[in-house]
């Protein structure tokens, strides 16, 4: 298999019983415990009306502005699922939009986290799907990768490995501003719980 075109096996799951304990958590409390070492994409911004997620990760790499993988990998999700993409931040291209977001909620994707661009911002934003980016381009993507699924992947910074735990939300408040964010390593689940009780 050429790399640039790989779809690797994600034996690493979350297990249930943790997203159900960490979905009501506050996400600052949680980043705060873990010495703000897990959080990351302060750029990252809610596209949707309301909405929170909490599940395991399927990671996309994509070529800015390409969204041949992703479209696999909404394939492939199972219910729960949080899709991640990294598409190197770029806004030039949207890399989903109205059409690809019905789809996922038909699927019962539990979100989409993308460091790139969407379109149909207006019918995206009046939703409840859970549906963070960089930003908004009416430009639609390419098609034709290269691209690679459940690969560690980077944004801003923060590195997302397949089966991560993701765990985000949108406080809608008077002036939708509110933003909170945190990914972390599956691994250090149970010790952080721990430390809680």
């Amino acid at each position: 298999m050429a790399i640039g075109f790989r779809v690797l096996k994600n034996d690493r799951k979350v297990e249930q019983k943790w997203i159900e304990q960490y979905r009501d958590l506050p996400v600052a409390n949680v980043s705060d415990s873990m010495n703000r070492m897990t959080s990351g994409g302060a750029q990252l911004r809610p596209m949707h009306k309301k909405g929170y997620l909490c599940g395991p990760a399927i990671t996309v790499k994509a070529r800015p502005g390409d969204n041949l993988m992703l479209h696999y990998a909404i394939d492939i999700a199972q219910p729960g699922d949080v899709i991640v993409v990294d598409a190197g931040g770029d806004l030039t291209n949207a890399l989903i939009g109205e059409m690809m977001v019905a789809y996922a909620i038909k699927k019962g994707i539990a979100g989409i986290v993308i460091n790139g661009a969407i379109r149909d911002s207006v019918v995206i934003g009046e939703g409840d799907f859970p549906l963070f980016a960089a930003g908004i381009s009416h430009r639609g993507p390419y098609k034709d990768g290269p691209g690679e699924i459940n690969v560690p992947i980077a944004i801003n910074g923060m590195v997302v490995e397949p089966g991560d735990l993701q765990q985000e939300f949108h406080i809608e408040d008077l002036i939708k501003t509110d933003l909170g964010k945190l990914m972390f390593l599956s691994r250090l689940m149970e010790w952080w719980l721990n430390l809680e009780t």
